[in-house]
């Protein structure tokens, strides 16, 4: 907080993180208020969001290399707020139907696409090396304050204007409204205070040379394994907690946005304790993705609503220590040449995989209970888990490493 601009962007991000939470639950509600539809339908719209992410982020990590960073994102707050203004109008006409949710979803999926990579790899620039992992802590903070805040806030609205769709369009106008705040404050700041590496010129190979540039990283490699499985299959929060909240439990918009908010209270936490450590070892990363794993399949078990609602801080803290963690040590490891591409990739196996993951884990519920999609959620990040170490010392040896590698400070990584 002592450097102005990211004053400035913590600010703006707070503001539009509320609005992009409220606009997740009103989008989910509307996808279940449209006739015919359930648990496939609600994974098809949050697949169909993250599609984009799949595909178009590595290619975006070039361009974040390439150009301002600061200027991108005033680009793609903008057209994610375009996306949202349509989709809330549509809804508050009361005329939605699910190809408008699908197709507006990709194309707020596009936006988000470019935005990841340039924003994640903007937080060195606003601070400098030495407070990136305390920086990327309070943006999770901020990202998981506004968790807290948001689909509780979105819950409520939905339900007093009656848990229909034109409730849920209003709901999104919101968040549409809300991208004005990070636009703003982007604009605002002071470009001499930032610590912008100078553009890449074009050149052939941009892309692969990312790829090969974390190829040759052991631990990099056991990072995007990881969260390869974190992100695809335990990370379907949106589906498995409306699935449990609507066929478990019978419960409606309100209580549904109490889950998200639940969640938000233990991200929350963890941002906060991981503000407070100046290191970041991999020992704690996978210490929380066991945890993670654990827990999910413990709340697939809970016999209440209220017993399920109590053990969602625990996923919410051990999912965000995990993300943290990766995060900062890509952003600390990485050349900062090639860190735009570095954080493209790494955004597009958190992201990118759940267009693979939430369809699956959506047919799941509806073919063998919403209890199912946490208990094989839950597996699968163990066998993540797993399937990381063993990636890393197999790059290891490739690579001549017998012994993991001392981090920066010279402490062991494990």
């Amino acid at each position: 907080m002592a450097h102005h601009n990211y004053r400035l962007y913590f600010a703006g991000s707070l503001v539009s993180n509320i609005g992009t939470w409220m606009q997740r639950i009103a989008q989910d509600w509307l996808v279940l208020t449209i006739p015919g539809n359930g648990g496939a339908a609600l994974g098809i719209t949050t697949g169909l969001q993250f599609v984009p992410v799949l595909l178009l982020s590595p290619y975006a990590g070039v361009v974040a290399d390439r150009f301002s960073k600061r200027r991108l994102l005033q680009v793609t707050q903008a057209v994610m707020a375009g996306a949202a203004l349509t989709l809330g109008v549509i809804a508050a006409l009361g005329v939605a139907e699910t190809w408008h949710v699908y197709l507006l979803a990709f194309i707020f999926g596009i936006g988000a696409a470019f935005d990841a990579p340039a924003r994640q790899a903007f937080v060195s620039e606003m601070v400098g090396t030495d407070d990136v992992a305390n920086a990327v802590s309070l943006n999770s903070a901020a990202f998981n304050a506004a968790r807290m805040i948001g689909p509780g806030l979105a819950g409520l609205l939905i339900g007093l204007g009656g848990g229909g769709m034109r409730a849920t369009g209003w709901v999104i106008l919101v968040n549409a409204v809300s991208y004005a705040a990070v636009i703003l404050q982007l604009r605002r700041m002071d470009a001499t205070e930032l610590h912008s590496p100078r553009p890449v010129a074009r050149a052939p190979g941009m892309l692969r040379a990312g790829f090969s540039y974390m190829r040759s990283e052991p631990k990099m490699l056991m990072i995007l394994v990881l969260v390869f499985f974190v992100g695809t299959f335990g990370m379907n929060f949106q589906i498995t907690s409306a699935l449990m909240a609507t066929d478990i439990f019978d419960k409606g918009a309100t209580e549904y946005g109490v889950l998200g908010s639940a969640l938000a209270v233990g991200s929350l936490a963890g941002a906060l304790v991981a503000a407070g450590r100046t290191r970041v070892r991999v020992r704690l990363l996978l210490v929380a993705a066991v945890a993670f794993g654990l827990v999910e399949i413990a709340a697939g078990l809970m016999p209440t609503y209220l017993t399920f609602v109590l053990l969602c801080p625990l996923l919410g803290f051990s999912v965000i220590t995990v993300l943290n963690s990766c995060n900062a040590l890509l952003q600390v490891e990485s050349d900062p040449a090639l860190r735009g591409r570095v954080m493209a990739i790494y955004m597009t196996i958190v992201m990118g995989g759940t267009p693979l993951g939430a369809p699956v884990i959506g047919w799941i519920g509806e073919q063998y209970g919403a209890r199912w999609t946490l208990l094989v959620s839950g597996t699968l990040v163990l066998v993540g888990v797993a399937a990381a170490v063993a990636v890393r010392a197999l790059a290891e040896r490739r690579v001549g490493l017998s012994v993991p590698q001392p981090d920066r400070a010279g402490a062991p990584a494990f």
